[in-house]
């Protein structure tokens, strides 16, 4: 006797587009977890069993092949397959009626990290900040260096990096870093990361222990603060003013083991930090034997002045880490970014980087290794700061043309954003929100800023993925939006 009208039981479940055989043997092994198919129950045939389903024999075969691998099934010669003795699943009990359903049961930093994501689920288009043009990304070159490290695949470029990453790579920023932003180092101070959150993250569990203060920049970068969370350190705000972070005048509580700090352009407010500030950086953390982490975030998109050189070449290599990546510069699903280390660290980063992160992606960093040294990353980088100034002045009219000075500008002069500062009492999440309702994306100011009592209200727009001939329709109906918020603007003049 085939057990519970097995070949009816099935038809009633098997869905329409699905894998046939993939649902065939999940639906067998459930009745055998379930109990619906009891331990010694033989099976029917393969043939049988699919002539009834009207499916192939080798669909139903490769079903119990599967069972009998996961010890569901046993095989006796001659006489057919049977369900084995198997551990079955408790009943699930229906929820009573009006009881919540429980929370996942998360940490209470996973909790804390959740709570404060400021990941977004839209990654294009107008006013998004931080995302590069990615269709102007110059494919056809990649892909002729791509395929040319493919048909000289080695095994080794299939497994996983060495420490430190692919040295020809390595030795390819080297030498950009040198001329590119006066980086003072070594290939073998290099180590190459899947971006800037993985580089602090690398630095943090090294050079700090959970509850060591770390300075952050006030506003500072959502993800590299979450980033730092996540390691149970002790998180303190320090203020940055038109000449960037300023080194309190009495310090409060524990010296900082980590400053992390933005001084090519600070994120997202976009100032400068001066000569004066940074040599007073120096001397402080060297005085207080303080690491400083240097994101070189927007470094190279200046208009109208030269990118300013790096903190970590001021320094000699000292006290100074150097972050960066490729995803401004060429395409954030490329996943490829740097640390520059000083040189008695370098051994030691290289080994817990293949440690804890098992690297690979040796083709790729094949291949970029080859688009550095060939010159494509400069000539690229040099088209798309043209290409962003135009954007951004674009931009800059849309501004004038909706607000006149009304709503003044910040952070105009180099990266892939402006922040558009909004008055005090604005919502500017509640016109974030809005404003994605609209179909525009913009990311609100008071986001950046963990200290109530700090925050400044206003919105990052990102112009560099928005072609020039939408820049005003889209502000326009932004400029919609805000007027909907902040209702005494849509009185005033333009001037």
């Amino acid at each position: 006797m085939i057990p519970i009208d097995l070949a009816d039981w099935l038809q009633q479940h098997l869905r329409e587009g699905q894998a046939v055989n993939r649902q065939l043997h999940e639906l067998l092994l459930q009745a055998v977890l379930q109990g619906r198919l009891a331990a010694g129950s033989k099976l029917p045939s393969s043939r049988w069993l699919a002539q009834q389903l009207g499916v192939s024999r080798n669909t139903v075969i490769d079903a119990y092949d599967n069972l009998r691998a996961q010890g569901c099934l046993d095989t006796r010669q001659g006489s057919g397959s049977y369900v084995a003795e198997v551990e079955r699943e408790a009943p699930q009990l229906p929820p009573k009626p009006g009881r919540p359903k429980e929370a996942p049961a998360l940490s209470k930093r996973g909790r804390l990290l959740l709570e404060q994501a400021g990941v977004s689920a839209r990654q294009w288009g107008a006013f998004m900040p931080g995302v590069p043009d990615v269709t102007e990304f110059p494919v056809r070159t990649w892909l002729r260096l791509h395929n040319r490290r493919w048909r000289e695949a080695q095994p080794e470029r299939l497994s996983y990096a060495p420490g430190g990453g692919l040295p020809a790579l390595r030795d390819a920023l080297a030498e950009h870093l040198r001329g590119a932003r006066s980086v003072q180092c070594t290939a073998e101070q290099i180590i190459v990361t899947s971006g800037s959150h993985q580089a602090v993250d690398l630095v943090a569990r090294l050079l700090t222990d959970p509850g060591d203060t770390v300075w952050l920049e006030e506003p500072c970068y959502w993800g590299l603060r979450s980033t730092l969370q996540s390691l149970d350190l002790n998180l303190v705000a320090q203020a940055v003013d038109s000449e960037g972070l300023r080194w309190p005048t009495r310090p409060r509580g524990a010296m900082p083991r980590l400053v992390l700090a933005t001084p090519s352009h600070q994120y997202p407010l976009g100032m400068v930090m001066s000569l004066a500030r940074r040599q007073h950086l120096l001397e402080q953390c060297r005085s207080h034997g303080s690491w400083i982490v240097e994101d070189d975030y927007d470094s190279e998109f200046r208009f109208g002045t030269r990118p300013v050189a790096s903190l970590q070449g001021l320094d000699g290599g000292d006290r100074v880490l150097y972050v960066g990546s490729f995803s401004k510069t060429l395409f954030p699903g490329l996943r490829l970014g740097y640390l520059v280390v000083p040189a008695s660290l370098a051994p030691l980063f290289a080994k817990a980087s293949a440690e804890l992160y098992r690297e690979g992606q040796l083709q790729q960093q094949a291949t970029l290794a080859d688009f550095i040294q060939q010159g494509h990353l400069g000539s690229h980088t040099r088209r798309m700061r043209t290409l962003y100034g135009r954007r951004r002045e674009a931009l800059l009219a849309a501004v004038h043309e909706q607000f006149g000075a009304q709503l003044p500008v910040l952070g105009d002069n180099a990266g892939l954003h402006l922040v558009l500062q909004l008055p005090a009492d604005t919502d500017d999440c509640a016109l974030e929100t809005a404003a994605a309702a609209a179909g525009i994306a913009v990311r609100a100011l008071s986001r950046y800023y963990s200290r109530p009592a700090s925050v400044q209200r206003g919105l990052l727009l990102g112009y560099a993925c928005v072609p020039e001939h939408k820049i005003g329709p889209a502000f326009q109906t932004l400029a919609g939006v805000i007027r909907q918020h902040c209702p005494h603007l849509a009185t005033r003049k333009r001037s």
